[in-house]
């Protein structure tokens, strides 16, 4: 919420506060934020031992936050669903499941751009 009495900076640390914890709680709620962190950290230590390229390294990290602001949106969607109406309800749920389709199209994009960076990585290994 906004104070009348905050200047533009002291109004910008606020929402930083906001959202570092809005982030820490995903980080510490969420087992599919948990889950996509882990394989992020995963794919960082592969670029290290592949030793990827400058672009590949920006490829890479655009695909991780890709996948990390997809999840965390689908998880406000379903928070925010499931308090409006928390009983089942049909539109409910399909609203659920468009919002669940934001991470799996981010997560098959993510997966191809691995295989340009890795699969000619690997084979030169064979």
């Amino acid at each position: 919420m906004k104070n009348a009495k905050d200047s533009f900076i002291r109004g910008r640390l606020r929402s930083l506060k906001f959202a570092f914890k809005g982030a820490w709680l995903l980080l510490t709620t969420e087992d599919s934020i948990k889950a996509q962190v882990l394989m992020a950290v995963i794919v960082t230590v592969m670029g290290f031992c592949f030793d990827i390229s400058n672009i590949e390294w920006m490829l890479q990290f655009l695909a991780i936050g890709m996948v990390l602001v997809a999840e965390a949106l689908n998880t406000a969607v379903e928070k925010i669903a499931d308090f409006v109406h928390p009983d089942f309800h049909i539109k409910i749920g399909f609203i659920k499941d468009i919002a669940a389709g934001a991470p799996t199209f981010a997560g098959i994009i993510s997966l191809i751009l691995a295989g340009f960076i890795y699969i000619p990585k690997i084979n030169l290994l064979f």
